[in-house]
Order: structure tokens, then C-alpha cells, then sequence
């Protein structure tokens, strides 16, 4: 019998290395969860402030700077950046139409989206734009067009007289979206 005994204890060895084993996975596992939850965060928080910087900045606003030197702190003051061009990247991929601008400046799927629009007899609905535009009919598709439908909507591009039909948008002068 003493062969079983000894078989079991180093059976019950091994279980036991192999918990701390496993208790030295489970604590290294979570030092990178912290990690990642603290990465998470900090982008959260960069995402929601930039989006608010973003929708506090119009062209027509001039940029306020507190100056320490003046005794009118908070009056619009020439920037350091003044006269430099801001990029944004990502912002706006959609441009609002102006007169003379056509569909070329706007991006590939959006363009496709208006001239379907512009071929259609008649207003047309999502579901019938995503095939023409080479899309499965299915609803995450259908949802999707319809949102960059409305995007076109919101910026100029395109009209929505009835919910969920869209045509063309008139224009005063004959000036469509479409001409080059």
C-alpha cells in the first residue's frame, strides 16, 4: 500500500504547483487588465474632450487666450497659432455643398450614393440604393446607407420631402451636386 500513498502525494504535488502556476497567470493577467482598463480610460476621456473642443470651435469664433500681461484676460488676443491652418483629420468627411462644388469631392461611397440618387426616376428609399451601389440587401447595409443618406441630407447634397425617400437637391440656379 505504500506505493499508492506515495503515488498520491506526488499527484497532489503536481495539483499543487500547478495552482500556483495558475495563481501566477491569474495575477499577471490581471496587472494587463489593469493596464488595458487605465489605456481604456485615458481614450475615453481624450475622445470626449476632443469632441468638445471640437464643437466649441467654429470658424466665426476667434480664439480666446488669457493672457497674464493684459488686464483683459479672456479678450480675443492673436494666437501663437494665428494664420496657420488646422488640420483635422477624420472630422469631416462629408463636406456641406456650396455653389460650384460637385460630387467628386465627396468619398467613394457617398459618391456612388449620389449618383444613384441623381439616375433615379423618382425618390428613391435605402434598400433600393444599396444593391445599386454593390451591397448585399441586408439591414446592417440598409441601416448603414440610410445613415450616410441622411448625412447627405444634413450637408446639402441631397433632399428628404417625404421620411425615407431622397432625390436630388434642388438648387437655385440649376447648379446640382452632380455637375463637374
Amino acid at each position: 500500500m505504500g506505493s499508492l500513498f506515495e503515488e498520491l502525494e506526488a499527484r497532489e504535488a503536481a495539483a499543487r504547483l500547478r495552482v500556483e502556476e495558475l495563481k501566477a497567470e491569474v495575477a499577471e493577467l490581471s496587472g494587463k487588465l489593469e493596464l488595458a482598463r487605465e489605456r481604456l480610460e485615458r481614450l475615453r476621456i481624450a475622445r470626449e474632450t476632443v469632441a468638445e473642443v471640437l464643437t466649441e470651435m467654429t470658424p466665426e469664433k476667434p480664439a480666446v487666450l488669457v493672457d497674464s500681461d493684459r488686464s483683459t484676460a479672456g479678450e480675443p488676443v492673436a494666437s501663437v497659432y494665428a494664420g496657420a491652418e488646422r488640420q483635422v483629420i477624420g472630422v469631416l468627411t462629408v463636406p456641406n455643398w456650396q455653389p460650384g462644388m460637385g460630387a467628386e469631392v465627396l468619398p467613394r461611397v457617398y459618391r456612388d450614393i449620389v449618383e444613384v440618387v441623381a439616375d433615379a426616376p423618382e425618390p428613391v428609399r435605402a434598400k433600393q440604393i444599396v444593391p445599386r451601389i454593390g451591397l448585399p440587401a441586408e439591414t446592417g447595409k440598409i441601416e448603414g446607407t440610410r445613415s450616410k443618406l441622411k448625412r447627405l441630407v444634413e450637408r446639402g447634397w441631397l433632399d428628404e420631402d417625404v421620411p425615407g425617400l431622397f432625390t436630388l437637391a434642388r438648387r437655385r440656379g440649376g447648379v446640382s451636386p452632380n455637375s463637374r
